[in-house]
């Protein structure tokens, strides 16, 4: 009898809709990875993870994994996310996005999401350009490199989504690669049991545009390139992590502290309201 083999995360995806649209070298597909070995190690019930995202190639993400979830506009997956959370406090919410749809469009919703403690895990895959809409510049676009729309340059100095979240508020603050699946997983394990608003970074390469564009003649070198300036720092303030392309982008955990959680807040008002004291 002949036996079939099956990928050990295959239960957590939706192979109906494979092959996927990612480029061949993509690092989205190790971000997915380490999310669904996080949850597959947690054990965590599929039918209690919604995934969430909005336009782009890592907002593509829900459309290939088994659980509920919602693609939603431009910028906008973070508010629909809050929402969902706010009906169902007993959901792990998640939401994933490129640079250019939260950083960027989607900039207001993280920034306040962050001030509000929001109960939702956010994990943001940066390739420093705009990839599924046709490689325009950043915010996260690195001063020495170039896009389509930017072949001078980008013309202010690229956001550091770490410094940002972490000045907002965010109780729980970190950065990884794609050079450090392992690690970005046990990362993603601790932002399901933190209870508040987890931010996760991911320096990714994306080397059909901004690879080719920056003259990074195959995958491999872009990702040595990443895995060169990626530096594991630990135990060190966001304000002290580096966003630099030429000398080091830091990684590690920066921030993560328990703080009353926007639900808990809302719930606090809810019962102040109707006269119930604590």
């Amino acid at each position: 009898m002949e036996e079939t083999l099956a990928h050990p995360l295959e239960k957590y995806l939706r192979t109906e809709k494979l092959p996927h649209m990612w480029c061949p070298g993509c690092g989205i597909g190790t971000v997915v990875q380490a999310f669904l070995r996080a949850v597959d190690e947690l054990k965590i019930e599929q039918d209690k993870v919604v995934a969430v995202s909005g336009i782009g190639c890592t907002g593509r993400i829900p459309q290939y994994i088994k659980f509920d979830g919602a693609h939603v506009l431009h910028g906008r997956a973070i508010p629909v996310a809050l929402g969902i959370k706010l009906a169902r406090p007993d959901l792990k919410v998640v939401v994933f996005g490129g640079d250019g749809d939260l950083a960027s469009i989607g900039g207001n919703h993280l920034m306040h999401a962050a001030r509000r403690n929001a109960d939702l895990i956010v994990i943001m895959v940066n390739n420093f350009i705009y990839g599924l809409t046709g490689g325009q510049v950043a915010p996260t676009t690195p001063k020495e490199a170039t896009t389509y729309t930017s072949p001078y340059g980008p013309d202010s100095k690229p956001l550091d989504a770490v410094k940002l979240v972490s000045a907002a508020g965010g109780t729980f603050v970190a950065r990884w690669s794609t050079a450090y699946p392992v690690l970005l997983k046990e990362s993603i394990k601790r932002a399901f049991s933190h209870r508040g608003f987890s931010f996760i970074e991911v320096i990714s390469q994306c080397p059909e545009l901004f690879g080719r564009i920056n003259n990074f003649k195959s995958t491999y070198e872009i990702y040595q390139k990443i895995k060169k300036v990626g530096t594991i720092r630990r135990g060190i303030s966001p304000y002290d992590a580096k966003y630099d392309w030429n000398s080091e982008i830091s990684l590690g955990e920066f921030v993560n502290f328990e703080a009353p959680s926007y639900y808990d807040q809302l719930r606090e008002i809810i019962e102040k309201a109707k006269g119930v004291k604590e």
